[in-house]
């Protein structure tokens, strides 16, 4: 537990020191970090030759010497909480700084029925044998390194637990800030949701970043939905301009269960994240929706993965991207239908809007089916913004640059008005807002009309 790990040139010394220092853990979990860190010492880190990150260079993140981030509150933490923050629109809202838990800066409500939202640390004294069931259960490390280096690393977290038939209607708040300082810091996060039979609930990761430094997120959630349940996740990541963001999230999804996804992506220096859903359960579905919106010098990396498993379950995966600058963006989404799902209905989307002669996206959706009774379609588009729109529009008296922010505000629409939490889908419209020079009163959903005119 205490071998120094090195890719190449770089020397991470402070993953040895954590795990040096690192308090008395269970057995399963000292074992689950060891054999994590086996794996990323025998596999290292990946490069643009490894077919998965091909399109990726991490190599400013493996060679950058981070320090593990310390728990202490900072003035920039304090400041993007009171920012970010849902109030009395959330449950409940935990917030972690820097990966560790905050809680003069949260507020845990201990009286919701049937559902427990607990950190990490205090789950693991409360909830132990719960944890041990789930904890790096479906999140598997061996291929992904990042996901190994979460496992040997993480510190503290947040555990949701739904008991069987709990019924939430505000959402669950979970705010991740991270806080560079004079030195790279990283922080590594971790994310464990169990939801019960019948359980309904809506759950909110919001990354944000505070202060100028740099920094690194590594985060990984894993959500395990029983039968007949409903989950509505969304996830918003804004981080900080320099900061470096890598995300890894699985979702078991059982019987007659529906799992919804919301995830964009608006900020960060380098983003990649993963997102696999496994459909376990008959008359499963799933519906993931994704928005880009990336400009300067942004590289963001999206792969996802809905894995059909049993019959009679329908999906469908809408991302759009909007690419302004010298920004890159990857899509690669995977429909992966089993011999056994028969009757599958799947469905996967990616458009992407170029604002920019320099911008660059490389989107590759697939289908592997070894069904023979299904119903399974992807599709891409690309291109800039269409010129007779931006034409019939100065017709009616709008100036050229603003009948385009108008037709890239409305492109998103048909990927926010979906989401169907307010404090969200509000942060984006203001953020769209302010990059296209709109007035905030103007809501994204007031021209979803007219969003598939952009292309």
């Amino acid at each position: 537990m205490t071998q120094v790990l090195e890719d190449n040139t770089v020397h991470l010394s402070n993953l040895a020191v954590a795990l040096r220092h690192a308090p008395a853990e269970q057995p399963w979990l000292n074992k689950l970090r060891r054999e994590s860190l086996g794996c990323l010492d025998a596999n290292g880190f990946p490069t643009t030759r490894d077919e998965e990150w091909r399109f990726t260079n991490i190599s400013p993140i493996v060679r950058t010497r981070f320090e593990l981030a310390s728990p202490q509150e900072t003035d920039a933490g304090r400041q993007a909480v009171r920012e970010y923050s849902f109030g009395e629109d959330a449950s409940c809202e935990l917030v972690l700084v820097n990966g560790h838990f905050a809680p003069k800066l949260s507020r845990v409500n201990r009286e919701l029925p049937g559902i427990a939202v607990l950190s990490m640390a205090e789950a693991l004294q409360k909830k132990p044998a719960l944890i041990e069931q789930h904890l790096g259960r479906y999140a598997t490390f061996d291929g992904n390194p990042f996901v190994a280096l979460n496992n040997a690393m993480f510190r503290d977290g947040i555990v949701v637990h739904l008991g069987r038939g709990a019924m939430l209607k505000a959402p669950i708040h979970l705010l991740f800030v991270g806080s560079g300082g004079q030195r790279p810091v990283a922080a590594h996060p971790r994310v464990l949701v169990v939801a019960e039979d019948d359980a309904h609930a809506s759950i909110v990761e919001t990354y944000v970043g505070g202060g100028a430094g740099v920094y690194f997120t590594n985060a990984v959630t894993e959500i395990v939905a029983g039968d007949r349940t409903h989950l509505d996740h969304c996830r918003l990541q804004q981080e900080a301009a320099s900061a470096y963001h890598v995300s890894f999230m699985r979702v078991q999804v059982g019987c007659d269960s529906r799992f919804i996804s919301h995830a964009a992506t608006i900020g960060g220096k380098l983003t990649r994240n993963d997102l696999q859903v496994m459909m376990n359960g008959q008359r499963s579905s799933a519906t993931l929706n994704g928005l880009v919106l990336a400009g300067g010098e942004q590289h963001v990396d999206n792969h996802t993965l809905l894995h059909h498993e049993k019959a009679n379950c329908p999906s469908h995966e809408l991302y759009k991207h909007v690419l302004d600058g010298r920004a890159t963006v990857i899509f690669k989404g995977k429909i992966f239908v089993q011999k056994d799902a028969q009757k599958t209905d799947s469905k996967q989307t990616s458009k992407s809007l170029l604002l920019s002669d320099d911008a660059m996206m490389e989107s590759m959706p697939a289908l592997e089916i070894y069904a023979d009774d299904v119903k399974c379609t992807h599709g891409s588009t690309t291109g800039p913004v269409d010129e007779d729109m931006v034409f019939y529009l100065r017709s009616r008296g709008v100036g050229t640059q603003a009948a385009r922010h108008l037709l890239t505000y409305a492109f998103a629409a048909d990927i926010t008005r979906r989401i169907k939490i307010e404090p969200v889908r509000r942060r984006i419209e203001d953020f769209m807002a302010a990059q296209h020079g709109l007035p905030q009163d103007l809501r994204i959903t007031d021209l979803g009309e007219h969003d598939e005119a952009a292309l």
